[in-house]
């Protein structure tokens, strides 16, 4: 069952078009990842997806309703959370206080003891520095909270942009770890991400964006052994 659908979208920021009728379907409980060079439009498909940016065709369902014309705040009410490229974190709070805004709704508030146990649980990092200020922590423990701050959402599909950017490759590898972990919950994923070997070997299936568009789509092993990704996107 597909848990989120968008429909032929076309999309773009101040008359310059980036997104040519995309289609794109996550399936519920798996973890799909969206890849393609810099400046295909990946970015450009999460903001309108999460109602950031107004599309100018097309539509964006999720769990059978159409969301197109909500804003974000009303998407994320209902279960669609955006990790951010950039983290956007609040660096002058606490690890404990970024967490308590990520439980803003109602939803999200009645479970915040339960969350809070498996963000630590996930992140153990985050817990020894509960006390300590977002903005001091390294940038490996920025992302780390920043996927916790989204999971206190009780979200029903997180979205992550960049997940690894800028992080040393152990730290990569501990967050495309905790991934791994998140699936086994059952939670609907979408990823864009840049380091593709990794994205690839954790998802379920894939979608590839050139030139805002929907280039390749399939299983992600499936795509992995694909002669154009390993040449294109692997350097292989």
């Amino acid at each position: 069952m597909n848990l989120l659908e968008v429909n032929d979208i076309t999309s773009g920021y101040e008359g310059v078009q980036i997104l040519w009728g995309v289609n794109l379907r996550l399936e519920a409980g798996k973890l799909t990842t969206l890849v393609g060079s810099n400046g295909v439009g990946k970015t450009t498909l999460l903001s309108t997806m999460m109602g950031l940016l107004r599309p100018w065709q097309g539509t964006v369902t999720f769990a059978g309703q159409d969301v197109t014309g909500l804003p974000a705040y009303a998407r994320a009410k209902v279960g669609m959370v955006l990790v951010p490229e950039g983290r956007q974190l609040f660096t002058e709070m606490t690890v404990l206080e970024n967490l308590e805004m990520g439980a803003f709704s109602g939803r999200a508030r009645g479970a915040f003891s339960r969350n809070l146990e498996i963000v630590f649980d996930l992140f153990p990092r985050l817990k020894e520095r509960a006390r300590q200020k977002a903005g001091t922590l390294s940038g490996g423990e920025q992302q780390m909270l920043a996927v916790a701050r989204g999971l206190m959402a009780e979200p029903k599909i997180l979205m992550l942009d960049e997940l690894s950017l800028g992080l040393s490759p152990l730290l990569a590898l501990t967050l495309f770890e905790s991934l791994t972990r998140l699936k086994k919950t059952g939670l609907t994923m979408l990823l864009v991400e840049q380091n593709v070997t990794m994205a690839l070997a954790v998802s379920d299936y894939a979608y590839v964006l050139a030139e805002g568009r929907v280039h390749l789509e399939g299983e992600a092993r499936a795509l992995m052994k694909n002669e154009e990704i390993k040449r294109t996107y692997l350097g292989i």
